[in-house]
């Protein structure tokens, strides 16, 4: 009976091939033969390739579904020449701001390329370091919830105030997944990246800007690109945000047991392999892995770790309530923003009339931000009070900057300014003023308490000449539309 299911399921992986290899252009079947050669070279040899391990990340994202799509290639190809062919693990990490299409596509990707019955292919989620089968239906826990979204203020309050870099949770987050994802149940021996030059800067970057807020040591290396990023993963280890927390209150990577000590993989780098036309990728995108895809929040999104939405929304709220100015005013900056990049890529004009449709429109701005306003509940967990204020971030530095945030937001406790300052510096106060600070933070009094206690200090990351005027030859892909901080 196991021989007839071991032809059974032989005769099914070939139809996939087969089928997977029919919406290969020639170069993409260049690539597929040079990706073999050198995953064997990374390996030792075709010869011990049934050895080899390696490990793909899956964000839903165009990049990484199409990513997938050519490793699976490789993967089924081998096994068609040689007894054995590499494992592989495709592990997806859960945040807040995950988005359910690309859930969806994550999950449509794998069903086509028959991922999901293969044993020597592991599909992975984590979800508040808990390593778990990935079921794209699953919601995410409310400990985790809960901890995203205190991560996400922890490190969004101790930025430069003159910065607007809200996100920088999600880089340490993304990190630490690498590093652990990497070791769990016998680790992997490679990681393959699908990042341009350009996206790798940026990751780096912020990934050291946030391991700087959550008070993690890190030594200076002179690479900004991803060779530099399992030394560093191995220097963050999973200490996460363990400065913000009590003993024991940061939950441990589970399964501990599984997790080996040290475990270090290389990384190999197919961006050069990947066909960059649009329209030589898109029939294998959309036909086969059935790929969905708002295109206008691919081009114009901050950075995977928000919604378009909700980054145009936070600029209007910046505008309002920070610069004096107008939430029309500030939306009307973005959209301007955002066509000039469009039109510098030169991106199809339907593009640049959807922004103008989604953004440009005065009667329809306070359907906008009542929708964004939602969205932003939804996926961060916070309402526009607590963004408000975090956009302010008046706690820091013995609370600098609390006396024009309760002046432009809040001018009626103004009174109470002695017993908020007394409050966070752990004194008894009110019930009332300990509410009114939980409320409007959204965080608990005893981590307001570490944010006074702290000095935000300009964080410099040291930029090569091609990253600081990236601007000027940016690349069209996933996550690298706009610039990720309006500070810059």
């Amino acid at each position: 009976m196991t021989s007839i299911h071991d032809q059974a399921m032989k005769y099914v992986y070939h139809q996939v091939l087969q089928r997977l290899l029919g919406f290969f252009s020639r170069a993409e079947r260049t690539a597929l033969q040079l990706l073999i050669q050198r995953l064997g070279v990374a390996a030792g040899g075709m010869e011990r390739i049934g050895e080899f391990k390696v490990l793909a990340i899956q964000s839903g994202s165009r990049d990484s579904c199409y990513t997938l799509a050519l490793l699976r290639a490789a993967q089924l190809t081998i096994a068609t020449r040689a007894p054995a062919t590499f494992r592989l693990r495709v592990a997806t990490l859960r945040l807040n701001a995950s988005d359910p299409t690309a859930l969806e596509n994550v999950h449509r990707s794998f069903n086509a390329l028959f991922l999901y019955d293969d044993p020597r292919v592991e599909v992975l989620m984590v979800d508040n370091r808990q390593v778990l089968p990935f079921d794209h239906r699953a919601q995410m826990s409310p400990a985790g919830c809960e901890t995203n979204r205190t991560n996400l203020l922890m490190l969004g309050h101790r930025r430069h105030w003159d910065g607007l870099e809200l996100w920088d949770d999600g880089y340490l987050a993304t990190g630490e997944f690498y590093g652990q994802i990497s070791r769990w149940n016998h680790g992997v021996d490679a990681l393959i990246t699908c990042q341009s030059p350009r996206q790798q800067k940026l990751f780096m970057e912020g990934l050291r800007r946030a391991a700087a807020k959550a008070e993690l040591y890190v030594s200076r290396h002179r690479e900004y690109d991803n060779t530099a990023l399992f030394p560093l993963l191995d220097e963050l280890g999973a200490q996460g945000y363990q400065r913000f927390y009590s003993e024991g209150s940061q939950p441990l990577w589970r399964p501990a047991e599984q997790f080996e000590t040290c475990r270090r993989a290389a990384l190999i780098d197919i961006h050069d392999m990947l066909v960059r036309g649009r329209d030589e990728r898109w029939p294998l995108l959309t036909e086969f892995l059935g790929f969905h895809a708002d295109d206008l929040s691919v081009q114009l999104r901050d950075n995977e770790y928000v919604n378009l939405m909700v980054s145009a929304h936070v600029r209007g709220l910046q505008a309002c309530f920070v610069q004096n100015r107008t939430y029309e005013a500030g939306i009307g900056e973005f959209l301007q923003k955002s066509l000039i990049m469009m039109r510098r890529k030169q991106l199809p004009e339907r593009l640049c009339e959807q922004a103008v449709e989604a953004f440009g429109n005065p009667l329809t701005l306070t359907e906008l931000r009542a929708r964004a306003s939602a969205e932003m509940h939804r996926s961060l967990g916070l309402n526009e009070a607590q963004m408000v204020c975090l956009l302010f971030a008046p706690f820091t530095d013995k609370a600098a900057m609390l006396e024009p945030f309760l002046r432009h937001c809040h001018p009626g406790m103004l009174v109470a300014m002695p017993d908020l300052h007394r409050a966070m510096q752990g004194h008894p106060v009110a019930d009332q003023i300990m509410q009114w600070l939980v409320d409007v933070s959204g965080l608990p009094v005893s981590l307001l308490t570490k944010l006074y206690r702290k000095v935000p200090k300009p964080i410099t990351v040291a930029r090569s000449v091609e990253s600081a005027s990236g601007d000027q030859d940016r690349e069209g892909d996933d996550d690298t539309s706009l610039e990720r901080s309006a500070g810059r």
